[in-house]
């Protein structure tokens, strides 16, 4: 399995003194001038190659004019599958961990934003198929072992979060409950099935696991009481926790589903997280579907359907609200008795990620309200600096930009300019690496933390892959 010593040796970041700082803070030194040399590791060194993927990135880095820009693209598209994949079959099943880079555990999140990519190439290449349907089959015996876990250890060896005062297990790496962990399957699960028409991995098993998912935002709509869930951690870290007794602050129970956490794995303020809300809909709506179509279960598949509607009835009306300069937005939390909070998260689902998800219509002119909204100092995480601008998080610190937030307003625009500027922006700021990080400082890109994390680099892979097909004018 390839490790962190080994991207730190691959990517030349160790022969340059680099250190990390805890688990993912990470500040670069002084970098030279790059020199195109593929960061790659080593073919017989990679965790899984795919010859589709191979003959993709070669395809797209020769339509791409700026030599620079072609070298990050060859660097990060294949990143998931170079470094983090760990592949095998088991009991004639495919199973697939994967983890995010320089922490060794699976996220339901990641893992499947990461392979997301390669879903468009499955029917070209067998072996990436079968990989692909691994991811499935592995995040449906995640959600078996605990559906209100947002990360996974490959087997039951605890963690460094297992004295967390919640119903830890050894299988868990951490147990945030986040509601687009039990979404992002979903979303991988049906894109998988419409481009391959494979439903092996949609057994009886997959079945009762959506059913899980049911459950478990039946529980965190908090009709009745609280749910079962709750979750404490002894830190000074003041959104690594919950308060009220590890449940979270009060809410109006009008139909929203709770989040405990964001995507960004920290605490919610109010727990109806908008985003991830409307991710919930369109996924309840995807394995209504399945299960109608594959399974032929159709009280569970009215089931999904029913509770879709009721969650985007209350979007309809608790989400929308009225800003004194904007007009009507979507607030990114509210709590149903008239709270709202007015900014967003560079961790995906977020607000500015609507439409790539296609939770709402690009053109949308409440999205298109937000979006405006997101992308000014009214947004108290957005930054803007020398290097660039973008939304950044509470994860890590102000003025610290996620190179994720600019590539989903690339991902978000009609507008050639704005999406040139974004590019230009992600190729100057990856403080000579060659990869994206999970921040850098808003004026110095050499200032940046996490120098191997997955999600990122794949993220800019897609952005520039989907510019290949569908506005190629802007590499050429």
């Amino acid at each position: 399995m390839f490790s962190r010593k080994d991207f730190l040796k691959t990517s030349g970041l160790a022969a340059l003194g680099m250190s990390t700082v805890g688990s993912s803070a990470f500040a670069s030194q002084a970098f030279g001038v790059p020199d195109f040399k593929s960061k790659r590791p080593a073919p017989s060194d990679r965790n899984f190659t795919s010859k589709t993927v191979e003959e993709v990135i070669k395809e797209v880095k020769a339509d791409i004019a700026d030599p620079e820009l072609a070298w990050l693209f060859e660097n990060c598209f294949p990143n998931t599958l170079d470094t983090t994949v760990d592949f095998e079959v088991k009991d004639g099943r495919p199973d697939t961990f994967v983890i995010t880079g320089d922490i060794e555990a699976m996220w339901l999140r990641d893992s499947s934003a990461q392979v997301w990519p390669y879903v468009t190439l499955a029917n070209k290449d067998d072996h990436l198929r079968e990989m692909l349907a691994g991811v499935i089959n592995r995040q449906t015996e995640c959600i078996h072992i605990d559906p209100y876990a947002n990360a996974f250890n490959k087997e039951a060896t605890g963690s460094e979060w297992e004295s967390d005062l919640t119903d830890m297990k050894p299988q868990l790496h951490e147990r945030k409950w986040e509601i687009d962990s039990l979404c992002y399957p979903v979303r991988l699960a049906h894109g998988y099935w419409k481009e391959t028409g494979d439903t092996s991995p949609f057994d009886e098993r997959w079945q009762q696991a959506m059913k899980l998912i049911i459950q478990t935002f039946r529980e965190q709509q908090r009709k009745e009481d609280r749910g079962p869930y709750t979750f404490q951690r002894e830190t000074p870290v003041a959104t690594d926790t919950q308060p009220l007794n590890g449940y979270g602050r009060p809410v109006n129970p009008v139909g929203l589903i709770c989040s405990s956490f964001r995507p960004s794995d920290d605490a919610t303020i109010l727990p109806f997280l908008v985003p991830s809300n409307f991710f919930a809909v369109r996924s309840l709506h995807q394995m209504a579907e399945m299960l109608r179509t594959i399974r032929n279960d159709q009280a569970t598949a009215r089931e999904a359907e029913q509770l879709a509607d009721e969650v985007e009835e209350a979007l309809q009306e608790y989400a929308v609200v009225d800003h004194p300069e904007f007009g009507e937005v979507y607030a990114y939390e509210v709590d149903g008795m008239g709270n709202r909070l007015y900014m967003d998260d560079a961790n995906v689902p977020s607000l500015l990620s609507l439409p790539y998800l296609e939770l709402t219509d690009q053109d949308d002119p409440v999205y298109q309200n937000t979006r405006k909204l997101l992308l000014s100092d009214h947004n108290p995480y957005f930054f803007k600096g020398k290097a660039g601008e973008g939304i950044g998080s509470i994860h890590v610190d102000i003025d610290m930009i996620w190179p994720m937030s600019i590539s989903m307003r690339a991902f978000t625009s009609d507008d050639d300019q704005e999406i040139r500027a974004a590019l230009n922006t992600l190729k100057n700021t990856h403080g000579g690496t060659g990869f994206m990080h999970e921040t850098f400082h808003k004026d110095d890109p050499k200032n940046f933390t996490r120098e191997w994390f997955a999600w990122a680099n794949t993220l800019f892979g897609e952005l520039i892959y989907t510019l290949h097909q569908e506005r190629p004018h802007l590499l050429s």
